[in-house]
């Protein structure tokens, strides 16, 4: 007769242990490891942890499931910047059970994914959630996660929410890499600060604007000018002028920069000093009326994504190459090159976008400043414009929203955008 203790010499043998149990195991883990500590403790490591959730942790933390957590974490940290918090959790069968990475001043976990628990990875092509990140320099953070095996989806470009594109990350998690809009900061060299419809007919542009954009307007100037009000940016519209738009940018130094244009080849008048301060009228080596202000201390660049605002200019001229030489001598500009052949990106000379967003166009026929406005909705702003006696082109998707290109009853070309 065998001896019923015999079993226990036998080799040990594994058995999976059953998926409820491992879930609600894994649950009472996390919440052990990650929720901060209610009562007063003295053990020296559990101090060390909850230091370190109180003063790293937000009320809402990522936690993502990837198809290797050693390969994503090596990509956060080369990719993103990221470091590294502590070391992984490795469960018995070798898999990362968590893991974490700061990245700025954000927490990011992550673990191997657990397809008996339903905790997957996104499948190839979809990606049910997005994280934002935020970065001084989009255009390079996501070069380089290009290059470490990110998929682009969308490349970076400007809108009045700031400057980002969109990437798909090697485990498939999808990333918004974006820099923030820079309203309320203080208005920078080469903003603009004020900008004008110019309109043979100020009075059918007062009437069709404000149908299609519902605008506000008073009469100023004997007649001939136009306040537009209630919005955040200073707008107005001015008549017996050819169709443009005539901006007003800040600079340093009002009397240094009618030099500048002179000697870019542009034309100006002498300075003045009027109550907003001092300013002068200039015109651009291809013909586009402008003005320089030396803003007021603690002016700030305005909203450009309300409804109703200004929020893109496009300078039309027929050489793009003598435009960026202008602009970058007078203004100081820096140009990025744009979605569209001949197009440029004006950047400021302190790397940041102008305000508002602004683009260069070369190969117009004749010399414009073409703005786009912020609608509500852009199939019924095209509506208004053709019943106010306008044209419009059909809407489209144009990547950072839809948008219509327009023409006003007097045939001078506007923009109409959702983002």
């Amino acid at each position: 007769m065998s001896d019923p203790l015999d079993a226990l010499h036998e080799p040990v043998r594994p058995v999976d242990p059953d998926p409820a149990f491992a879930a609600r195991l894994r649950a009472r883990l996390e919440r052990e490891v990650l929720a901060a500590p209610r009562r007063h403790q003295e053990d020296a490591v559990t101090s060390t942890v909850s230091k370190r959730v109180a003063e790293a942790l937000h009320s809402i933390t990522p936690y993502l499931a990837v198809p290797d957590a050693a390969a994503a974490l090596d990509f956060y940290v080369d990719a993103f910047g990221a470091v590294r918090r502590g070391d992984p959790i490795v469960m018995p069968d070798g898999r990362i059970g968590h893991a974490e990475v700061a990245i700025g001043d954000s927490v990011l976990m992550l673990a191997e994914q657990f397809p008996e628990m339903g905790i997957v990875a996104p499948r190839e092509g979809e990606s049910p959630a997005s994280m934002r990140l935020e970065v001084p320099d989009p255009d390079a953070v996501v070069d380089r996660a290009v290059e470490l095996g990110a998929r682009l989806e969308r490349p970076v470009s400007d809108s009045p929410y700031g400057r980002g594109g969109v990437v798909v990350d090697p485990a498939g998690h999808r990333w918004m890499v974006s820099r923030e809009a820079a309203a309320g900061r203080p208005l920078q060299v080469g903003d603009v600060g004020y900008a004008s419809l110019w309109r043979r007919d100020v009075g059918a542009a007062e009437r069709f604007y404000g149908a299609v954009l519902g605008w506000s307007i008073d009469a100023v100037h004997s007649g001939r000018g136009r306040r537009i009000t209630g919005g955040g940016q200073h707008l107005g519209m001015y008549g017996e002028q050819d169709a443009t738009t005539m901006c007003c940018y800040a600079v340093g130094d009002v009397d240094a920069t009618v030099a500048l244009v002179r000697a870019a080849g542009g034309t100006a008048e002498g300075p003045t000093d009027e109550p907003f301060g001092r300013t002068a009228s200039c015109v651009d080596d291809q013909g586009i009326p402008f003005a320089v202000f030396a803003p007021q201390p603690g002016s700030t660049r305005p909203d450009t994504t309300a409804t109703g605002a200004l929020t893109y200019l496009t300078i039309e001229v027929p050489d793009a190459g003598r435009a960026r030489a202008f602009y970058g001598t007078v203004l100081g500009w820096g140009f990025r090159p744009g979605r569209v052949p001949e197009g440029w990106h004006a950047v400021s000379g302190s790397g940041d976008d102008t305000s508002p967003a602004t683009g260069l166009l070369g190969g117009a026929d004749a010399a414009s400043v073409v703005p786009m406005f912020v609608v509500d909705d852009v199939a019924a702003a095209v509506a208004a414009v053709r019943d106010a006696g306008g044209t419009a082109d059909d809407p489209a998707d144009a990547g950072y929203g839809v948008s219509a290109r327009c023409t006003d009853d007097q045939g001078a070309a506007f923009w109409v955008v959702r983002y």
